[in-house]
């Protein structure tokens, strides 16, 4: 069986991950594709495979070939959930032999180089989109389409190969993939998350993340004697968006450069509350993104009254480039497997976060690989038959070389 074929059947499994929700996995279709993996990882010679149903983590295990027991085990992990957008009723559309150009992919939207300038390099490919209502959810049932394909190719070809690791991770969308992750059972001494971005990506470095909230509270009068009084809160919740660096946002920043974004704002005169995300590779300049909001909140206090901003702040993730180059093995090893497999590294930031982050951090290296995948949560999302197989190759590859 073809990735492509795998990634197919498992679209059509909604698996929305649900931020406001307070179960674990945070929505049912999570445990319901779980359980068909871990079905299918025994199948495959994973015997041990088995979903734990408090955490939504799949677990497997494939046991060394002859003369490879004493290899470190190598781990793999994509993650089943999708983004925040429609991924019930995905109907899955293949276009063979695309000709690169504009490409109707239903519900009055196209796929135009002019907004996706890579898609006349997938020319001639079999590219695979929704139907137009709906995310496709290659971001990331790609990367367990291939994770699961490279085992087959393993037990079909019996190739040799050291102990290797399988996991697949709930609510990665919504930050909490590795909150119940058990390093332990995982039992790997490095691993690759296989989630999202071009063939051949390679990624270790990643945002230092964090969200920020603030709550504004106004003073509400009649407004025909407010003078002097009256405090609106929506507009001292406009103000703090003011005092923020105007380019330094998602739109105008690119590569290694942090920003603010704000995502949320509500409210009335009485309260408001602004959400934003705060992002930035280097560790010193992010600490000082998070001074600057301090300072919001001061400067509003003091020009409104005190109590009128309150800011709380969540941190998210960290840069994993801090864990992972201290392993540069982990990294050599993927570029190798990228070349073999036909594809051409290309090594760049993570404009986001991965579960191979937060591993990183609890002591499993962990970069990414690309699946292949483009324009993801979104009804644009597309990925190319071809590319699933060049990632698949890379990651037998990966599971095959030897060890000095």
């Amino acid at each position: 069986m073809r990735a492509y074929e795998r990634f197919l059947q498992y679209v059509t499994v909604g698996t929305r991950s649900d931020e406001a929700s307070g179960t674990v996995p945070s929505s049912p279709g999570q445990l319901t594709l779980g359980r068909l993996l871990a079905d299918e990882l025994r199948g495959l010679g994973a015997d041990d495979a088995a979903l734990d149903e408090a955490s939504g983590c799949v677990y497997g295990h494939l046991p060394a070939t002859a003369g490879r027991a004493s290899d470190p085990v190598i781990g793999f992990l994509a993650h089943m959930d999708t983004a925040d957008f429609p991924g019930e009723g995905v109907r899955p559309q293949l276009h063979p032999d695309y000709d690169g150009g504009v490409l109707p992919i239903g519900g009055g939207l196209t796929l135009d180089p002019a907004r996706f300038p890579h898609l006349p390099s997938l020319r001639g490919r079999t590219l695979i989109t929704a139907s137009g209502g709906t995310l496709l959810g290659a971001d990331d049932k790609a990367g367990i389409a291939e994770i699961l394909t490279m085992v087959q190719r393993l037990r079909d070809e019996n190739l040799p190969h050291g102990p290797l690791a399988i996991a697949f991770t709930p609510d990665e969308e919504i930050g909490r993939g590795t909150d119940h992750f058990d390093l332990a059972r995982f039992g790997a001494a490095f691993a690759y998350t296989v989630d999202g971005g071009a063939a051949g990506e390679l990624e270790y470095e990643n945002f230092n993340a964090a969200e920020a909230a603030f709550t504004f509270r106004g003073v509400d009068v009649h407004p025909g004697s407010a003078k002097g009084v009256l405090v609106n809160a929506l507009l001292v919740a406009a103000e703090a968006v003011a005092l923020l660096p105007a380019a330094e946002c998602p739109r105008c920043t690119e590569g290694y450069e942090g920003f603010y974004h704000v995502h949320h704002m509500a409210g009335s005169v009485t309260e408001a509350s602004l959400r934003l995300l705060v992002r930035d590779h280097d560790a010193a300049s992010f600490a000082c993104r998070l001074q600057t909001l301090a300072h919001v909140e001061k400067a509003l206090n003091e020009k409104w009254g005190a109590g009128t901003a309150a800011l709380t702040v969540r941190q998210q993730y960290r840069n994993m480039a801090e864990v992972v180059r201290q392993h540069p093995e982990v990294v050599a090893r993927a570029e190798r497997a990228c070349r073999a497999a036909g594809l051409t590294p290309i090594t760049q930031p993570i404009r986001g976060g991965t579960d191979g982050a937060f591993l990183s951090w609890q002591g499993l290296p962990c970069p990414n690989l690309g699946t292949g995948g483009y324009a993801a949560h979104g009804p644009w999302e597309h990925i190319a038959a071809e590319d699933l197989d060049a990632v698949t190759d890379q990651l037998t590859h990966l599971a095959t070389e030897a060890f000095s």
